[in-house]
């Protein structure tokens, strides 16, 4: 009988536990999609107390203890952190089948070495314990993401964002390469309230006057240039619902002439100015060698009272309908047919259209580029046990599992990185099952090539493919 996280936590089989402790355990991380403050690390933040690092700003946890019944004071609200951090005690033995109640041992286990599950009955000593540790360098900013073995950060960024931690970050050097990745949200948001404010912000930026999309256009391309300066390689698009509606030219400009001149548009001149916006985008992202990133299938309107109270990222949104694959497959084949379209990789957040968006990536490929079209990794709420391995099963199925560049973090929380750890345990075992019942050859070289990959190699090269890799060599053994 196993022990709770032990050594062997979710490997229940010699091959598992021989591929992840000898080939995947001290792999470096590549995130190549996060929403940690990159101003916090490149001031090496020394954090005041453990619900500062921990609490504050997880979406995640906050939608927990809602569930729970914890009133907004406790996990938004003015509560003091103490009183959050009960809460949040409060609530984790509740958690039990969510991957938060795995995610928040292995958190305290592997950065603070607690042992004992968190709960009311432990709050105060884990609580005291944690926080004196937090003086130690190896918890500030930096040092956690030392500790978890970040080599390539890039951080979600607005295309007006200034910069200044990234380029503070490549001026000292070291280890940890931090890069922006531009969020493009707000770009195509035509029919969003705050676009008009977004577009003066934009012109006083540029100093372009923004008189029509010829103009909007070129100022973009003047912050892309800062980003591109900066080392950006990843840019991404929420596209909760997806869209394909083309235009000429002519109306397409004459539908922005419009809107900024305070007209309203139809539901077809949104879907036709945002598909042009959007297809503008990824002709930059391939004259630029950047990675287009599109997040599909969100339901972010929900509860007006919470969006009220915490504002777009509050941990309220849901899995949105099933998305239309056709649209998404005619904005890739409109980039493919105008030369432009770059590494993509797509995230679904509807588990129902797993295997659909798994097959796309057979859909549309280029040659000398392996794995052009990526499915992501098991994004928000199918990154769970079932999820990853839903999602490598179907890659599996419909395409190149062995081509796949692995996990990401997709988290404000520093101590999130051992979501990385749990990714790959949980590929072990999957691996090691399928050698255990024959569907797999016992061929080391083979299998330990095919867990490096899918950890650290595959993400590493295809991302920067003009880079050389930190870890030159296969690694073997532990540290």
């Amino acid at each position: 009988m196993a022990d709770y996280l032990s050594d062997d936590f979710l490997l229940h089989s010699k091959v598992a536990r021989s591929l992840y402790h000898d080939h995947a355990a001290a792999l470096p991380v590549i995130d190549f999609h996060s929403h940690i403050d990159p101003q916090a690390v490149a001031d090496d933040r020394v954090f005041g107390n453990l619900a500062e690092l921990w609490i504050s700003a997880d979406p995640y946890k906050w939608r927990a203890m809602r569930m729970n019944g914890i009133a907004e004071h406790a996990i938004t609200g003015g509560a003091s952190s103490r009183e959050k951090f009960g809460a949040w005690a409060h609530t984790v033995p509740y958690t039990v089948g969510n991957p938060l109640y795995h995610w928040t041992s292995l958190e305290l286990k592997r950065y603070f070495g607690v042992d004992a599950p968190l709960s009311p009955t432990t709050a105060d000593a884990i609580w005291a314990d944690c926080n004196r540790q937090l003086k130690e360098p190896r918890l500030s900013a930096r040092g956690l993401l030392k500790q978890a073995r970040v080599e390539l950060l890039c951080t979600s960024d607005d295309l007006l964002d200034s910069l200044a931690p990234h380029r503070r970050m490549q001026a000292e050097g070291g280890t940890l390469t931090m890069l922006p990745s531009l969020r493009a949200d707000r770009i195509i948001a035509v029919d969003a309230p705050g676009f008009m404010a977004f577009c003066s912000a934009l012109q006083a930026a540029t100093s372009i006057p923004i008189d029509g999309l010829d103009a909007f256009k070129a100022a973009v391309r003047i912050r892309m240039d800062v980003f591109q300066e900066a080392g950006c390689c990843v840019a991404d698009v929420g596209l909760d619902r997806p869209v394909f509606e083309l235009a000429d030219d002519a109306r397409v400009a004459g539908i922005f002439n419009r809107l900024m001149a305070g007209g309203t548009l139809d539901a077809h001149e949104v879907r036709q100015l945002k598909t042009a916006l959007l297809l503008f985008l990824g002709g930059e992202y391939h004259c630029r060698d950047w990675t287009m990133q599109l997040h599909i299938g969100a339901q972010r309107t929900t509860s007006e009272r919470l969006q009220r109270i915490t504002g777009g990222a509050g941990g309220y949104a849901c899995i949105g309908t099933s998305s239309d694959v056709a649209l998404v497959c005619g904005v890739l084949n409109q980039l493919e047919c105008q030369g432009a379209l770059p590494r993509t990789i797509l995230f679904t957040l509807n588990p129902s259209d797993t295997d659909m968006f798994a097959s796309v990536t057979g859909s549309f490929t280029g040659e000398g580029i392996p794995g052009k079209v990526q499915f992501g990794p098991a994004w928000w709420f199918n990154d769970n046990r079932d999820g990853m391995v839903r999602q490598l099963k179907a890659l599996g199925n419909m395409g190149l599992l062995g081509r796949h560049i692995g996990m990401t973090t997709d988290s404000r929380s520093l101590l999130s990185y051992s979501r990385h750890e749990y990714y790959r345990r949980i590929l072990c075992n999957l691996v090691g099952e399928w050698v255990e019942s024959g569907e797999l050859p016992r061929d080391q070289d083979f299998l330990q090539n095919f867990i490096q990959d899918l950890c650290y190699f595959n993400a590493r090269r295809w991302l920067r493919p003009d880079t050389k890799p930190v870890t030159q060599q296969r690694m073997q053994g532990n540290p």
